[in-house]
């Protein structure tokens, strides 16, 4: 199996988002905590890119089939996730990865997540905190940690770890991506006259640096993930169903 750091480092070598980096690590981590024929629920799982990590597992999958031109993977369960339909106490994990800001009605979400998780069953989840529109319209939410712990402790789970998934290097990668993408070129952009075109010129120059800053910064974060300063881009959960629960099924 490959080693975490043998992953980071060849995807060191291509230009490669490490926030996803990081996701898939998450999933690897989600996947091997649990033995070979538990029953797993990738909770949203789009194009299922994790699904192979839960090869030992009974795994399904529900999503509501609702963006368009998204690469949907072959579902389980073609469903809202406030309604999924199967009995309680079914999964020994639910794995949901960049959903929760795609959902209007996030504690309703968690409260279906809970009623089919077993008892000591736990739920891996990743949501933004910092990020650009996407998915649009279906797109209504980002998170604190204390926004996801208030909404999950409500739902009845106890936070084991609540963590960024990159460090703020991979957080400034993202901000210089999307300047590199976005300075305006033209001179009307910065109020015209001598300063616009002055400022258009820059902005030339300004997005080349960007990208270059881009890169530089994924690479620092996958070399070292700094969670001392600044903030992250998203925030990685595992919350547990406690024992006590005896919810009807």
């Amino acid at each position: 199996m490959t080693t975490c750091s043998e992953s980071i480092g060849r995807k060191m070598k291509l230009h490669i988002n490490s926030s996803r980096v990081y996701l898939e690590e998450f999933a690897k981590k989600a996947a091997q905590s649990i033995p070979s024929g538990s029953i797993v629920l990738d909770a949203g799982a789009g194009d299922a890119p994790y699904k192979q990590y839960f090869a030992h597992t009974i795994y399904e999958s529900a999503d509501f089939y609702q963006v368009k031109g998204a690469p949907y993977d072959r579902v389980t369960y073609v469903c809202d996730l406030s309604a999924i339909p199967v009995h309680g106490q079914r999964y020994d994990l639910i794995f949901c990865s960049q959903v929760l800001e795609h959902v209007p009605e996030p504690q309703s979400v968690l409260n279906e997540l809970f009623r089919v998780l077993k008892p000591m069953g736990e739920l891996w989840i990743t949501a933004p905190l910092f990020y650009e529109e996407h998915q649009i319209p279906y797109d209504f939410y980002r998170y604190t940690r204390y926004g996801l712990t208030h909404i999950l402790q409500k739902a009845g789970f106890v936070i084991k770890s609540i963590e960024w998934l990159e460090g703020y290097y991979g957080a400034l990668a993202y901000q210089f991506r999307v300047a590199g993408a976005s300075l305006p070129r033209h001179p009307a952009a910065y109020g015209g006259s001598m300063l616009g075109l002055l400022a258009a010129i820059s902005a030339i120059g300004m997005r080349l640096s960007s990208k270059l800053m881009a890169i530089w910064f994924e690479r620092l974060d996958l070399r070292y993930k700094n969670v001392k300063v600044g903030f992250c881009k998203n925030y990685a959960v595992v919350a547990l169903k406690p024992a006590k629960d005896s919810q009807a099924l």
